[in-house]
Parts: C-alpha cells; sequence; structure tokens
C-alpha cells in the first residue's frame, strides 16, 4: 500500500560564506548528494522518490488503488475488510435572500487534510429554476482570473469563502406559487489535487434553503430611482403579489410621518378591486422628498375587505435625497 503514496526525498541543505572556516567543503558535500536537484543548490526537495513509513490515510473523493494481502492468524472467519475513509474538506453553507427574488450562496471550505492542496474549481451547479454568477472572478481583467489567484493552494486548516447569485429564470418569477415553493438551490461540485497530484472530487448532497415567508400579500418594489433632489415628486412602480391561496378584496391606505422624510402623493383608500390567488398586479405610485439623505420608503397599507385584515407593509425601500445646486443657485440669481 505504500507504493501508492510516495514524496519527493528532501534533503538537508547547508550554505556558509566562502570566508567561514568550513569554505566550499559544505557545497561539495550536496553535490554528491543523490537526493539534491540538480542546478537548484538550495532547494531541498530532490528528484527521487521515497516510501513512507506507513500509507497514511484514505480520503472520501479520492481514487484509491491498491494491492491488500490479508493473513487472518485468528481462529474466526473473516469475511469483510473495512477501510475506514476521512473527510478532506470541511463545508458550510449560508444563503441570503434579497427583495429581487435572488439568492446569495456563501459557501466556507476549508482544508481538513494534514498537507496542502491546489483547489482546481469550486462550481455551483444550480437546480433548473435557477442560472448562477460566481461572485469569486476578477472581473477587471480580460481572463477572469479567479480572486485566488492562478495557484490557488490552501495549507492545513487554511479556509477560503465562496460567494454566488442565484437568479430565477423568467417563467419562475412570473409563477409566485412555483417560486415559494422553490427549496433546493443546487450542489457544489469540488476538484483538487494533492502535493503528487493525486486528484479528488465532492459533490455535496442538494443544498436546502429555507422557503422565504412573504405572509398572505406581498409588495415587492420593481422600479424607483436611485437619487431624488430635495423638494421633488418621483415615481415608485410596486407588484402586489397575493401568496394566500384565496381571493382577496383590496383596499390601498398611504400613511405619511414627516419624520420619515418622505410623503406620499395620492389617494388613500383607494379601491383595488380583487387580486386572484397566486396573481399580482402593478400600481404607480408617487412620493415628494421633504429632507435630505439616505431615506426609507414606508407606510404602504393593504387591507382585504373580506376578512377586514390589514397588512402594514415598511421599509420596502431605500433611496438617496440631495441637494440640487442648480435649482438653488437660479432661485438666488
Amino acid at each position: 500500500m505504500r507504493l501508492t503514496k510516495p514524496s519527493l526525498m528532501a534533503s538537508q541543505r547547508l550554505s556558509c560564506d566562502p570566508r567561514d572556516l568550513p569554505q566550499d567543503a559544505f557545497q561539495t558535500m550536496m553535490i554528491h548528494d543523490l537526493a539534491a536537484p540538480k542546478g537548484l543548490d538550495h532547494f531541498s526537495l530532490g528528484e527521487l522518490l521515497t516510501l513512507p513509513q506507513n500509507f497514511g490515510n484514505i480520503f472520501l473523493g479520492e481514487t484509491f488503488s491498491s494491492y491488500i494481502s490479508v493473513h487472518n492468524d485468528s481462529t474466526q472467519t473473516c469475511r469483510d475488510i473495512l477501510v475506514k475513509v476521512l473527510k478532506p474538506l470541511d463545508v458550510k453553507t449560508r444563503f441570503h435572500s434579497t427583495e429581487d427574488d435572488e439568492v446569495y450562496l456563501e459557501a466556507q471550505i476549508q482544508n481538513i487534510t494534514p498537507g496542502p492542496i491546489f483547489m482546481e474549481r469550486v462550481m455551483l451547479e444550480p437546480c433548473e429554476q435557477y442560472t448562477v454568477k460566481q461572485l469569486n472572478i476578477d472581473n477587471t481583467s480580460d481572463s477572469e482570473q479567479s480572486m485566488f489567484g492562478k495557484a490557488n493552494y490552501m495549507s492545513p486548516l487554511d479556509v477560503q469563502q465562496y460567494l454566488y447569485c442565484l437568479t430565477p429564470r423568467s417563467e419562475v418569477c412570473a409563477n409566485p406559487r412555483l417560486l415559494k415553493g422553490i427549496t433546493n438551490i443546487g450542489k457544489l461540485d469540488i476538484v483538487w489535487k494533492k502535493n503528487m497530484g493525486e486528484k479528488g472530487r465532492l459533490q455535496t448532497s442538494a443544498l436546502q434553503r429555507v422557503a422565504p415567508g412573504y405572509g398572505d400579500v406581498r409588495v415587492k418594489v420593481e422600479q424607483l430611482p436611485d437619487a431624488v433632489p430635495l423638494e421633488t415628486k418621483f415615481t415608485i412602480k410596486v407588484r402586489l403579489i397575493n401568496c394566500s391561496e384565496r381571493t382577496m378584496d383590496l383596499k390601498l391606505n398611504l400613511q405619511n410621518t414627516m419624520s420619515l422624510g418622505l410623503l406620499w402623493c395620492g389617494i388613500s383608500g383607494r379601491e383595488l378591486g380583487q387580486l386572484g390567488p397566486n396573481t399580482s398586479m402593478v400600481l404607480d405610485l408617487n412620493l415628494i422628498t421633504i429632507r435630505t439623505g439616505l431615506l426609507t420608503i414606508s407606510g404602504l397599507r393593504l387591507t382585504d375587505t373580506f376578512l377586514k385584515r390589514t397588512y402594514e407593509h415598511d421599509e420596502l425601500a431605500q433611496i438617496f435625497v440631495y441637494h440640487d445646486c442648480d435649482s438653488i443657485t437660479a432661485n438666488t440669481a
């Protein structure tokens, strides 16, 4: 079994100044050392292979080939041979959902083998309802090099963090019931190599996330400006989604709070009509800015007249309000 786990023979490299007492004795000794590499005077690893004292460990995902000879010295019949397999990597995942229905997957991978490994590939294979974008790529260069560099080595107990953005496909976004029921995100495919080129590959089981709970009615902001001047009216586009299994008769109420710096402009108490289960409608709503800074849009209330139940929706989005210097100059001129 030791034949399958060779390593490069190391030699002790000694050097000194030619003016010291040994002069070139160390250099001459290293030239005649069989383990010394040719042309690399101060490099400790040589060109010869050496066998370890014991076989070592077998890790999950690596190709294992060996000839095993078993001699039973006991009086009992030996029917099975058990090979202990260790886990080479520790993988931890976390999910972060956004209001745009995107899912960010954070994967932390730790090398728990006793030696260094080269990470050849860490890829997320998404489920059919999502597309994926890897965020560990340096997009500033044409080659799209990994953020970990060309030689992605991990020493023992090193941890690397990978980030992926999953976006639902258009046909999934159009079906709130289908989108709400997706919990299987995909699986990670990890390929690595060890110091002698031994290749290993692991695939995680299906990564499961907790489906976001939107309640009976979901309000999704689909369009709004990034920044708006002070004392200016602007429009946002929101989508109302009935996430329940019953029909609702909705009424829109807009609550203004001066301290928030934003005021709704429009008719409060407007009847929106009936909204069937797992269907949606789009509204254009207007607001006016009365204070500068990064402000939060809040105060939208929806009442289901069938059940006399009111749904409060605050912190829908944020918008930056700034002073318009051109208008101030025009007013003072």
